[in-house]
Order: C-alpha cells, then sequence, then structure tokens
C-alpha cells in the first residue's frame, strides 16, 4: 500500500491538478489544428479538470470522481486505438517503429491507470469528503 504521505489533503489535490499531464501527452504534431487529433486531448482534459474542481470544493456528490475515472479510462482506450495507426511511420519509402510516440503512449497509459486506481482508493475519497463534512460544521 502507499505510504500516508499520499493521502494528505495538498498530495491529492496536486494529484487532482496534473491528472491533465497524462491526457495531453502528444507530440506537438497531434495538436495542429489540421490534425483530427487534437480535440479528443483537449475535451478529456476539461472533463478532468471540472471534475478536479468540484472535488477540490469538498463537493460530496459522485459525478466528479466518475468524471475524472471516464477521462483517464477513455484515454487509456483511445491511445489504444492511435498506437496501432500511429506506431509506424513511414520515412523515404519504409516503415519505421515511431519509439518516441510509442513510449508517450505507454507511459500516458499508465499513469491514466495509476489515477484510475488513486482516485477510487478509499482513503482519498475520505479525506476528501472529510473535508466537506468540516466545511459543512
Amino acid at each position: 500500500m502507499l505510504p500516508r504521505f499520499f493521502f494528505q489533503p495538498g498530495v491529492i489535490a496536486t494529484f487532482l491538478i496534473l491528472q491533465v499531464v497524462p491526457l495531453v501527452l502528444y507530440p506537438a504534431a497531434s495538436f495542429d489544428p489540421a490534425s483530427q487529433e487534437w480535440w479528443l486531448p483537449v475535451v478529456l482534459a476539461v472533463l478532468a479538470l471540472i471534475g478536479a474542481i468540484q472535488i477540490l470544493r469538498r463537493s460530496l456528490a459522485p459525478w466528479p470522481w466518475y468524471l475524472i475515472s471516464f477521462s483517464q479510462g477513455f484515454n487509456i482506450i483511445s491511445r489504444l486505438m492511435l498506437v496501432l495507426s500511429r506506431g509506424t511511420v513511414n520515412v523515404n519509402g519504409v516503415q519505421v517503429f515511431n519509439a518516441p510516440y510509442v513510449l508517450m503512449t505507454i507511459i500516458a497509459m499508465l499513469l491514466s491507470a495509476f489515477l484510475i486506481w488513486y482516485t477510487d482508493l478509499p482513503e482519498v475519497r475520505m479525506v476528501m469528503l472529510g473535508g466537506a463534512k468540516q466545511k459543512e460544521a
């Protein structure tokens, strides 16, 4: 299990804010307006930030947690689909393994999987809900 350090409100808030990193970890060419893949990371990042803001506001509703899990899970699914088409690039008529793209994809999927697991831990939710109960009292 994780050390107690990971269950402090400041650490949880940091993870909630930094969760946009795996959502937007793409090569710069992916964010070209002519590309069709720029909008999905942006939408997922906005959804995740909406969820994070609601949690940091100490909302008692469960939907912000679901929104974060949805965004991170959809990130994993979309990256699995994109890595099949972007895993190789055509260089002078030869298909070459696109190592930087595949490495970024694997790192982003691992970070998303970690964030799904981390935000579903009972200790994380209890710490954030504990602040909500104190705020209302």
